[in-house]
């Protein structure tokens, strides 16, 4: 259960009518279908609770002003980019305020001598990626929900993506944010700067880095600064195997791992996801095959070519039944583009519980094999995407609307998942966070001792528990 802060109708309504008389700038949304499409993110079956209002915010000052007035009244303060989470870690609490950074949208600065970007939270990840290409630019993280995710939720959960196994996650590319935070810092609602704009600094503790992946949990972040990259000059070749079955792409995997390849991406989709895509969007896909991997290689010129054909090799000697090369480029980025669908295409089947597994890449095979197990002795039908170079593991528990035994089902092989995951010597999660649906795995994981020294750097920079409370290390 999420907890509950305001109790009755009375209570509610005079704490709105405190805020919108405290807040004159801000527009108070309290509609309750607005607040309901407001309220939650896209984890499937995760606790929602019922916000007292909510504000589309516009500025950071507007958000220094609302952290402020909610401090005083103790109304928590969850914060949302776009919504597009899997873990729940979005979703309202009772009696909280929502507060929606979506509309702070604004890229400040490219600057193109330091190779730096200067951006609000609610950025699209697409929209800067096309912004600094404009300049010969790049910026890496990619999720596969690029498109429509933010750059602030992207930093919230630390995402990850297509090509962060050559080119690392989004930690890897904050140099500094703006937060709006108190504790520590000040009265809530002070603005404090973190990290820097340099290429290396090591002056005091990386409170960076300690914010990326906190999940709106120490406070609101407003302005973010991001490192960018030389565009690629080479056109990438994809590498696509097929194979018979799960296990043997793991082991394709593995042996692509052993011999020091290194593709930008290394991605799986098995064949209940290539056949949604299919059935969706009519693209042509013949999935022949339990499974498929995509290789894309982006050195340049014979390297390039030297390494596809390393990474087709790895896929014949493991046992593929076909791997093939494409240097065009539409081609190329259609495959690619099936990977990026495929989620969207199993919600259309029913509700989908997404898993988030991360195994040692030696791992991947065994963990495949097992990922079937669970599924057939729970009757689960189960989809699996990956970005299988990392040995990130996206299971995709499917069920029928309205089954109720089915969810019971499904998510008793979502925690037996996770079990099987730490067992490997992986991580509950990867990419998407803990949120509200991997509090317990993750207790599992750390242990008493490492989550006692999480819950006190949450109590030193949030005492109030003001910002998103309840979720990560939170109480039940």
């Amino acid at each position: 259960m999420l907890r509950r802060y305001v109790i009755d109708t009375a209570d509610a309504a005079g704490a709105v009518r405190e805020l919108a008389a405290a807040l004159p700038d801000s527009t108070l949304i309290t509609d309750a279908d607005v607040l309901a499409s407001l309220g939650h993110d896209h984890a499937e079956w995760a606790p929602v609770g019922r916000p007292l209002a909510a504000v589309r915010a516009t500025s950071a000052d507007e958000v220094q002003a609302v952290v402020r007035e909610c401090a005083a009244r103790r109304i928590p303060v969850v914060t949302r980019g776009a919504g597009t989470g899997l873990s729940g870690g979005a979703n309202a609490v009772d009696g909280c305020l929502v507060l929606d950074v979506s509309r702070m949208n604004g890229i400040l600065q490219i600057d193109t001598e330091n190779l730096i970007a200067v951006v609000q939270p609610g950025v699209v990840n697409n929209d800067l990626k096309a912004a600094v290409a404009a300049h010969g630019l790049w910026y890496p993280p990619d999720p596969a929900s690029a498109p429509w995710s933010t750059i602030g939720g992207n930093v919230s959960t630390n995402a990850g993506g297509l090509c962060c196994l050559k080119y690392g996650v989004t930690r890897d590319y904050v140099l500094g944010m703006e937060v709006v935070m108190g504790g520590p810092a000040g009265p809530y609602g002070s603005r404090v700067r973190l990290g820097r704009r340099t290429t290396k600094g090591v002056a005091g503790y990386d409170l960076t880095s300690l914010f990326v992946g906190s999940e709106g949990t120490f406070g609101v972040v407003t302005e973010i600064t991001l490192k960018l990259r030389p565009a690629p000059v080479a056109e990438p070749r994809t590498v696509v195997g097929a194979f018979g079955s799960l296990v043997a792409a793991g082991a394709a995997v593995a042996l692509v791992t052993s011999r020091g390849l290194a593709p930008a991406a290394l991605e799986l989709l098995d064949r209940a996801c290539m056949q949604a895509v299919e059935d969706w969007k009519h693209l042509g896909i013949e999935p022949g095959a339990e499974a498929l991997l995509l290789a894309r290689t982006d050195a340049p010129g014979d390297a390039g070519a030297a390494e596809a054909d390393a990474l087709a090799a790895a896929f014949r000697e493991a046992g593929a039944l076909w791997a093939e090369q494409s240097t065009d480029a539409v081609e190329a980025e259609a495959l690619f583009d099936v990977r990026r669908l495929a989620y969207p295409a199993l919600e259309r089947l029913g509700p989908v519980l997404t898993e988030d597994l991360c195994v040692p890449r030696s791992a991947v095979p065994d963990m495949l094999a097992t990922i079937e197990k669970i599924g057939l002795r729970h009757g689960v039908r189960i989809a699996t995407i990956a970005h299988a170079g990392d040995g990130n593991l996206h299971p995709l528990l499917i069920t029928e609307p309205g089954d109720e035994a089915a969810r019971v089902a499904a998510q008793t092989a979502f925690e037996e998942l996770l079990r099987a995951a730490i067992a490997a010597g992986g991580t509950v999660t990867g990419e998407h966070g803990v949120g509200l649906l991997k509090r317990g795995g993750m207790r599992d994981e750390l242990g008493p001792a490492v989550l006692a020294v999480q819950r006190a750097v949450k109590r030193t920079l949030d005492p109030l528990d003001l910002f998103n409370p309840g979720k990560v290390v939170g109480e039940d």
